[in-house]
């Protein structure tokens, strides 16, 4: 068996350059949409619901695109099909979601926009454990995480350009300023060229080339999914079970309506396991929980430090706006100019966290040289804790970019290093639906920041914004001792 061919500089550029294109649709709606639901007349309790269309969206149709991906050639290849799709139907979102006239319209737009970039950036990171040999996956999710900075550098910071320019940062009440409109249609065009590129200045190993490789296969081997076997009764019963009864006492003790959405999660659970038990094994569904359930033992370590490192992330791009222009410049009112002054300068934070994870991605490879992955990701998730607790604490909002050293380096670390440990642990021939599966541990935290962090801003923080973003960064410092518990090398069970 023959091992892949290292490719050049330029090749992994190329392959990984749609990237800059999906992080610039992803950065502007992580920090605007907040600001447009706010604008449009959603309460602050209600931020977190509207936002919960983004990691559901997620566990729907990544695993999904990641199945189909795995079983699909054609002359334009296997994954790079859906970068396309994913494209032109993001692009359609990302030029409709700042014209919305209602705020029900802007959360409908959110679903469409979030699934349209699930379906191009799912299929990029099984391009990388496809294209790239072991040995170089690195330096390609590093690439990528620089691709991700460059993009949300440039995207975050455009409404702060645009009213520097002299675009009007202010609307009547109800309306969208132009400088957030202008930076969604520039946004636009940027993915759409983006992903081109990529789709058209780079090939694809054919599946029967994939198989002949010596990556084919882990080392260490894989439990066939078939090993998992089918789910029994009792197991979907049980799930079922505790969401019901997760929903009946959220009821009797009158609790927050957002609580249902966890509830809703263990029901969903337990009726997707009945239907694996009833469906044939070769359906899409069977396949998918059969290879749920089959996880390697890397996968099932990742999934604990993947959730605290989402909860923390999930909790600062939903508060920080809130949080910096009510600390720092003193007002909680959306229609003023202080709270629009202070929405400008969190794009700015957002901006510089990913210039940061931009330079974060050229360090990481040889901090891994040195440290090895388990160690680099651990100090970086460490340093982001660092960098948003720190944020109650400095006065001067000028110096909040100094926070944001820290955060920089965590997040070029999440999208890099647990990739990297993954992409050794999974057969080439479910590297999408695995890369999809994972998707789910990215999810599932921000499901449950969605559904708890509005009851516990109100019942447990204070009603204080700036309380979410410590205990995201305390939820930084347990994923950093999660990683701890992670094999070095893949193993299994």
């Amino acid at each position: 068996m023959n091992s892949k061919p290292q490719l050049s500089f330029w090749q992994i550029w190329n392959m990984c350059f749609g990237f800059l294109g999906i992080q610039f649709g992803f950065a502007l709606q992580n920090a605007n949409a907040s600001r447009i639901f706010e604008t449009l007349g959603a309460s602050m309790e209600a931020v977190p619901g509207l936002w919960i269309a983004a990691p559901l969206t997620g566990l729907l149709v990544q695993p999904v695109i990641g199945y189909l991906s795995d079983r699909t050639w054609t002359r334009w290849g296997r994954r790079r099909p859906f970068f396309m799709i994913g494209a032109v139907l993001t692009t359609l979102a990302l030029l409709v979601m700042p014209n919305s006239p209602t705020l029900w319209i802007a959360a409908g737009t959110l679903w469409v926009l979030d699934a349209s970039i699930n379906v191009s950036m799912e299929p990029f990171r099984a391009f990388v454990g496809d294209q790239l040999a072991p040995r170089q996956r690195p330096t390609g999710y590093a690439m990528q995480s620089f691709f991700i900075g460059v993009g949300a550098i440039v995207a975050s910071l455009l409404p702060f350009l645009l009213a520097h320019w002299g675009v009007a940062n202010t609307a009547a009440p109800g309306e969208v300023p132009d400088t957030v409109r202008y930076a969604f249609y520039f946004g636009a065009a940027v993915l759409l060229a983006a992903i081109a590129w990529t789709v058209f200045s780079t090939r694809e190993y054919s599946p029967a080339e994939l198989a002949a490789f010596d990556d084919a296969e882990p080392a260490t081997g894989h439990r066939a999914a078939a090993a998992g076997g089918a789910p029994s009764w009792s197991q979907a019963g049980a799930w079922l079970l505790l969401g019901v009864a997760l929903a009946a006492l959220i009821a009797w003790r009158d609790g927050d309506r957002m609580l249902y959405v966890l509830a809703g999660l263990c029901a969903a659970y337990g009726v997707l396991l009945a239907l694996a038990r009833v469906l044939p094994g070769t359906h899409m569904l069977a396949t998918i929980v059969g290879d749920l359930r089959a996880m390697p033992l890397t996968m099932r370590r990742l999934a604990w430090v993947q959730f605290f490192s989402w909860f923390a992330l999930f909790a600062m791009w939903i508060y920080t706006t809130a949080a910096v222009a009510g600390t720092h410049f003193g007002s909680t009112d959306p229609q003023s100019a202080a709270y629009n002054e202070g929405a400008n300068w969190v794009g700015v934070l957002f901006g510089a966290y990913n210039g940061f994870a931009a330079l974060a991605a050229l360090v990481i490879p040889r901090m891994v040289r040195a440290l090895g992955l388990r160690w680099s990701h651990l100090l970086n998730l460490w340093l982001g804790g660092l960098g948003l607790v720190s944020l109650m604490f400095i006065g001067d909002p000028k110096w909040l970019l100094l926070s944001m050293v820290g955060v920089g380096f965590a997040w070029a670390s999440i999208l890099s290093l647990p990739y990297a440990l993954l992409s050794d642990s999974v057969p080439s021939t479910k590297m999408g639906v695995y890369m999809g599966i994972f998707n789910f541990f990215i999810v599932i935290p921000q499901l449950v920041a969605a559904s708890a962090l509005g009851f516990a801003l109100r019942a447990w923080l204070g009603g204080v914004p700036m309380h979410v973003l410590v205990l995201g960064g305390c939820s930084l410092f347990v994923a950093g001792l999660c990683v701890l518990r992670v094999p070095s090398r893949p193993e299994v069970v």
